[in-house]
């Protein structure tokens, strides 16, 4: 007797053909996860972090083709091993901003968002670069000696999501540029290694990705009183103006 675990995981291991080309039904699942996640980032929801975990749980057995027997047959380590590098940094964003909510429900704003965006300092922009090229540069190395298809691009795109993703957390408007950058690279890889719906949900976040700056930096513009809990606050606050 099939059940419904069963049934889910020959859903997910169905394969579809768009133009003959073989498509994991779960990387269309996973990839959908994203962006609904995204789509909570913009809009500053905790729901986000926890819809983006199982995006990249999915995803994890995606990018790992020779291992998990994809239709691919190629093994992207970066684009998995920041699958699992992703759940560590979600960890502490889905922390970080239901410690916001929390007290924002304590505080009796239940709907209030979970973080106050901010423009990132300029020590901590400058840190974010450094880490960007030397992690780049570094990975790179280490993706070459395992086989990874597109080492440096592999690296980039590895590198530039955890910041970003670590930015998102931390409540930094600058994380949507640090995607935009992931973006630009990601395309060009995913489409050259057959990961094509990856590839046209890379597209789709470009555009999704200046839409969401533009919306963080109106509420920027506009003001939000601090969070109640002492989370996330804007560069005026002195807890911040320290990190400068």
């Amino acid at each position: 007797m099939t059940t419904v675990g069963d049934a889910l995981v020959t859903a997910l291991d169905a394969t579809l053909y768009v133009g003959g080309v073989p498509i994991l039904a779960r990387e269309v699942v996973g990839n959908v996860f994203g962006l609904a996640s995204a789509v909570g980032g913009m809009r500053r929801r905790v729901w986000a972090w926890p819809v983006g975990i199982v995006g990249n749980l999915l995803l994890l057995t995606v990018f790992l083709g020779g291992v998990f027997a994809t239709p691919q047959d190629v093994d992207l380590y970066g684009q998995a091993g920041r699958q699992v590098f992703f759940l560590l940094v979600s960890t502490y964003g889905w922390w970080t901003w239901g410690r916001t909510a929390r007290a924002g429900r304590a505080a009796g704003t239940p709907s209030a968002p979970a973080v106050r965006p901010r423009w990132a300092t300029g020590r901590e922009r400058a840190v974010l670069l450094v880490v960007l090229v030397g992690g780049t540069l570094l990975l790179a190395q280490l993706f070459a000696a395992l086989g990874s298809y597109g080492p440096y691009p592999d690296a980039w795109i590895f590198t530039g999501s955890l910041l970003a993703t670590y930015g998102m957390a931390r409540g930094w408007v600058d994380f949507w540029l640090l995607w935009l950058a992931v973006d630009v690279v990601g395309v060009p890889l995913l489409v050259a290694a057959g990961y094509y719906p990856s590839a046209v949900l890379y597209v789709v976040y470009a555009g999704f990705v200046v839409w969401g700056a533009l919306t963080w930096v109106r509420t920027l513009r506009a003001g939000e009183p601090a969070p109640a809990d002492g989370g996330p606050r804007g560069p005026e606050d002195p807890a911040v103006r320290t990190l400068g």
